[in-house]
């Protein structure tokens, strides 16, 4: 069984691009925390990932660099050859890609986080529960 799962946020903007076809296709690198790590210090481990289609085009136009997302896919490996060198590649091609990230909302042309409200702005009326 191929199957991997991540979450992480994108390193840099996606890159839509177009096949001869018509086909979408993106790529872009997520950085995946790792679980454990040193005390004080976190890694994270930055994994190139491929989009075709209308996951494609979900992630290009909904995502960019800092957003977190979680995505699920398969491992596919390849390689390719440059100026007589052998190159090696392993990338995630996505079958489903998430939000996962906190809400933002634009309010009177700023963004805001659903995160900048404390309970204190709300009345009790207002409150979901």
């Amino acid at each position: 069984m191929n199957k991997a799962i991540l979450m992480g946020r994108l390193v840099r903007a996606p890159e839509m691009k177009k096949t001869q076809s018509g086909l979408s296709v993106v790529s872009f690198t997520l950085a995946v925390n790792r679980r454990f790590a040193k005390e004080g210090q976190q890694q994270a481990d930055f994994v190139n990932c491929i989009a075709w289609d209308k996951t494609a085009e979900f992630v290009g136009r909904y995502f960019h660099r800092g957003s977190m997302l979680a995505v699920v896919g398969r491992i596919q490996t390849g390689s390719y050859e440059k100026d007589g060198q052998k190159y090696y590649t392993t990338d995630v091609v996505v079958d489903e890609a998430y939000f996962t990230g906190e809400k933002r909302e634009k309010e009177n042309g700023a963004e805001l986080s659903f995160d900048d409200f404390s309970p204190e702005d709300m009345s009790g009326d207002d409150l979901p529960f």
